[in-house]
């Protein structure tokens, strides 16, 4: 089973409160016949677009073909959290790669924070970035943890955005029972994640890039003048850029045993009127310390968007069940809450949580693999996607440099076995290690 086709129908975003709330953008065409390009990109999210645009603004002649809709996978369906810095701390970073490359990798995070930022403003794109994202801790020692990260950041790096918080300071904005503290990142930020790729979908054709969906990509001919066949046409072309993070499927085993698609899910509530102040006292979003993490923001009209629990197999479960236990363990007071929509999503991890920049043909580039991070590092792949593909790949091979270990048991045995591991996260979570 393909998980393009395994939870949605082919063309349709899903039932989501983003969807339901999207900006108008009409239909692209399919693609029919051969075509001609510089540049064919499979895959049409934040990757696929942001280097869509950035191509097209270097006069190259590109064509982006994604199988359904631009932001139908997880850059439509996320919780819109744009956070700072790469997916593992700097400290984590300096033990793996050495302190001078840890430092490179914190500017490039913070460039991709900076890009979602311009990107929105200098398209007028139709959504907004809502400043600050709080981190809650579970315990005490999290907190101590969280503290020591934030004086390290403004130590080390300069950074001086995160304001660490005791008990009674955390529940003044997040006025939950069940957390000891955090921290608040008052440079990182939430956005409406579809609107975000609508806009970069719109700027990119603006540039002069060719859209195509329900185009879904089943082979690709490699060679000096690579062919990329769908069902009804076919690109040849110089150059090809793999965007497809957890929708990957059998396009290329290079990066299929490193990157691994898993299931998230998201539910959104009735409006809250004026008992928002009981969930969120600031417009920020927040995701907690758990290893499958719990995330939360409100939405424009006051809704609870609450993500939680994960999945490991081809059909997503009962996303309402799934999701409002955990919610209503951070929230008791919700459990007469209507939920008015509930959806799930593949998106992709690698083994040390990194993503993979990858090039897996002379000609061929792929960058996936965010593990829950990609808003920002996404947008900013695009761009390292379109300048190793103008031959200026310096920044590109820094995040290439950065190991992606194979999953064991590579693409045919990676699923069972990271099943394996993941519920034992799961169960240290129930059990409060």
């Amino acid at each position: 089973m393909n998980l393009l086709f395994a939870n949605d129908k082919a063309g349709e975003y899903p039932q989501s409160y983003y969807a339901a709330t999207r900006a108008d953008l009409a239909p692209f065409p399919e693609l029919r016949g051969a075509t001609r390009a510089d540049v064919c990109i499979i895959g049409g999210g934040y990757t696929g677009l942001s280097a869509a645009l950035h191509l097209a603004q270097r006069g190259m002649d590109v064509v982006l073909l994604e199988a359904h809709r631009v932001g139908f996978g997880a850059s439509g369906r996320n919780g819109g959290q744009v956070g700072s810095g790469q997916r593992l701390e700097q400290d984590e970073l300096e033990k793996l790669v050495g302190l001078d490359r840890a430092r490179q990798l914190w500017a490039l995070s913070e460039e991709a924070k900076g890009m979602v930022k311009s990107l929105i403003r200098e398209h007028a794109m139709p959504c907004t970035f809502h400043n600050g994202i709080a981190h809650a801790c579970w315990s005490e020692s999290e907190v101590a943890h969280s503290r020591a990260h934030a004086e390290k950041m403004a130590r080390d790096y300069g950074y001086t955005a995160i304001e660490t918080l005791d008990r009674d300071a955390f529940q003044a904005i997040v006025p939950s029972p069940v957390y000891k503290g955090g921290d608040i990142d008052r440079d990182a930020g939430h956005v409406h994640p579809l609107n975000y790729a609508i806009g970069l979908a719109k700027a990119a054709t603006a540039a002069g890039a060719r859209i195509h969906e329900g185009a879904h990509v089943h082979h690709i001919q490699h060679g000096a003048k690579p062919v990329v066949q769908t069902g009804k046409g076919r690109v040849e072309c110089d150059h090809v850029i793999l965007a497809c993070n957890g929708y990957l499927g059998g396009l290329d085993d290079h990066v299929a045993a490193r990157v691994m698609p898993i299931n998230n899910f998201i539910i959104a509530t009735e409006p809250l009127g004026d008992h928002a102040a009981g969930v969120l006292r600031e417009n920020v979003a927040v995701a907690d310390t758990k290893f499958v993490v719990n995330y939360w923001r409100l939405s424009d009209d006051n809704r609870l968007l609450f993500g939680g629990g994960e999945s490991y197999g081809y059909r997503f479960p009962d996303i309402v069940r799934t999701v409002r236990k955990p919610m209503l363990e951070v929230y008791p007071h919700l459990k007469d809450l209507r939920i008015d929509y509930a959806w799930g999503g593949t998106l992709a991890i690698t083994m040390n949580r990194m993503p993979c920049f990858a090039r897996v043909k002379p000609n061929v580039l792929s960058a996936s693999g965010y593990s829950g991070h990609g808003v920002a590092m996404a947008t900013l792949a695009g761009r390292l996607l379109a300048e190793a593909t103008a031959g200026q790949a310096e920044r590109f091979d820094v995040m290439a440099s950065v190991p992606t270990h194979r999953f064991p048991g590579g693409p045919g045995m990676r699923w069972p076995l990271l099943v394996l591991a993941m519920s034992w996260y799961s169960m240290r979570d129930r059990l409060g290690f």
